[in-house]
């Protein structure tokens, strides 16, 4: 990583002044909270996690949420993020949060440049789990999650299994760690 990582309080300064609400900043922060719990949980499992980057991309996950609350956050979030110099590991944990991933052919439909926005590094799957298991503020089960997902996009929606499937590499790599 060639440019520094914000602070925690440099990271809230920054969901601020891009005009990101205090509803926002709360979930990025209880997103923040759960991820760290699970990366620091991988951790302690022997699993080669950086916790400080988990830590500053999931408070930083929306920002995106300053100018639009649709499935665009993510793509306006990484631009913000690029606008403000911010190190690339962070741009790809905001560029690649939503559900469990978009695919490069979903990314077309959606009129975003034609490239696969599925979490590869764990710290990008750990910000996107964290992300499914917080709704506003408070943490709710996987199942929870699944199940509204089902009822917005249907129950043959391949998000579904994407979201399954980040659970359950994230809770073997935690041993059990599912709802931490």
């Amino acid at each position: 990583m060639s440019k520094s990582l914000p602070s925690p309080e440099e990271a809230i300064n920054i969901l601020r002044e891009s005009g990101c609400s205090t509803d926002v900043i709360r979930h990025c922060k209880a997103v923040a909270k759960l991820a760290v719990q699970i990366a620091n949980k991988c951790a302690q499992n022997g699993v080669n996690v950086n916790v400080q980057l988990t830590h500053i991309g999931a408070l930083l996950h929306d920002i995106g949420r300053s100018k639009t609350h649709d499935v665009h956050h993510a793509v306006v979030g990484s631009e913000i993020a690029k606008s403000l110099n911010l190190p690339t590991p962070i741009i790809s944990i905001i560029e690649r949060h939503i559900g469990g991933g978009i695919t490069a052919e979903e990314a077309s439909e959606l009129g975003w440049p034609s490239k696969s926005y599925t979490p590869k590094t764990l710290e990008e799957k750990i910000v996107a789990y964290a992300d499914k298991l917080i709704e506003g503020s408070r943490v709710v089960s996987i199942e929870e999650t699944i199940r509204k997902l089902r009822e917005e996009l249907g129950t043959d929606h391949p998000a579904l299994k994407r979201i399954m499937n980040l659970h359950k590499e994230v809770s073997t790599l935690c041993r059990g760690g599912g709802n931490l």
